[in-house]
């Protein structure tokens, strides 16, 4: 059967039962295709021999970097920094676990388009972060082709404040300014998330939806798709570490924007100019095969495009 909706990723597509048969799934790759499509996430063992060591250097590099007493049991940790944006332009080891080429490989083969890291983040504690979804940070065009990949540099507990997200909240709506009634374009924000928390809100008490976490083994990542709701528990215990790492995807042939700053519908977004963590090279903004061009931030398509844009946005 060939995929009459490629603008869908494949395992957000509601074909997904009927086109499965025909990837050539590993029972494994079934299993994760399955679970990201029915529950908007799914946990697998890192595929790296060489993880332990990895993180291992991770930690003694990085470690300075966040002003944390790590050598003292009793330390408050939650006083330092929390996170460090691209250390894979410096660390060889952050840069080798976003780019892992069975990763990359499994994400291309479940979206259905080559995937590309644009983003590490690297945590020695919780986020202690609300319900959020990336779709609001991290969108694209055609939409859903993003997705998280984090990854356990430790065992998790209960106290030092695990991951949580809500099953199936990755099929709930995109929330866009114009959905909840803002306008984003031009717009200036604390929090890029902040706007959309009472929208989530509601949607979690119409859902009766609860939050499942992960206490996570030390090498185990947890992929998730683009919208699904998910955050940091509370840390009970802020003499705990939570070391982890988080990378994020996006798949080529798209369009890459913030929507918290963008209103799609009257064709405003914020552009993403991306490199790739691969390879540190440009991965342009295109559009079904014809390049997209942002100067200075000021969306100009051209005419044909723009069109194509519109018909996709209504």
């Amino acid at each position: 059967m060939t995929n009459p909706i490629p603008g869908l990723p494949l395992v957000e597509s509601p074909l997904f039962s009927s086109l499965k048969a025909e990837q050539g799934f590993t029972p494994e790759e079934e299993r994760i295709a399955s679970e990201l499509h029915e529950k908007g996430f799914a946990v697998l063992d890192f595929p790296d021999v060489d993880i332990n060591a990895r993180i291992d250097r991770i930690k003694a590099a990085l470690g300075p970097k966040y002003g944390i007493h790590f050598a003292d049991p009793e330390s408050d940790k939650t006083t330092g920094e929390r996170r460090i944006q691209d250390a894979w332009k410096f660390d060889a080891d952050v840069q080798a676990i976003a780019a892992n080429e069975t990763i990359l490989d499994l994400l291309s083969k479940l979206w259905g388009r080559r995937a590309f890291p644009f983003q590490t983040l690297n945590f020695p504690v919780g986020t202690q972060q609300d319900a959020h979804s990336d779709s609001v940070h991290f969108s694209s065009l055609p939409e859903r082709f993003m997705c998280g990949v984090w990854l356990a540099m430790e065992d998790v507990g209960p106290d030092a404040g695990p991951l949580f997200y809500y099953p199936g909240s990755h099929r709930w709506p995109i929330m866009t300014n114009g959905l909840i009634g803002r306008r984003g374009y031009g717009k200036h924000l604390g929090s890029a998330q902040d706007p959309y928390a009472s929208a989530w809100n509601a949607m979690i008490e119409a859902h009766g939806a609860h939050a499942n976490t992960f206490q996570a083994r030390k090498g185990q990542a947890l992929i998730w798709c683009a919208n699904l709701l998910h955050g940091g528990s509370r840390q009970n215990d802020s003499r705990l570490t939570r070391w982890s790492q988080v990378t994020h995807y996006y798949f080529e042939d798209c369009i890459y924007y913030t929507p918290a700053f963008s209103d799609e519908s009257i064709g405003r977004l914020q552009l993403r100019n991306l490199v790739s963590v691969e390879d540190g090279v440009l991965r342009a903004n295109s559009y079904l095969g014809e390049p997209v061009q942002d100067p200075k931030s000021k969306l100009q398509f051209p005419s044909s495009l723009l069109r194509r844009l519109v018909r996709h946005l209504r």
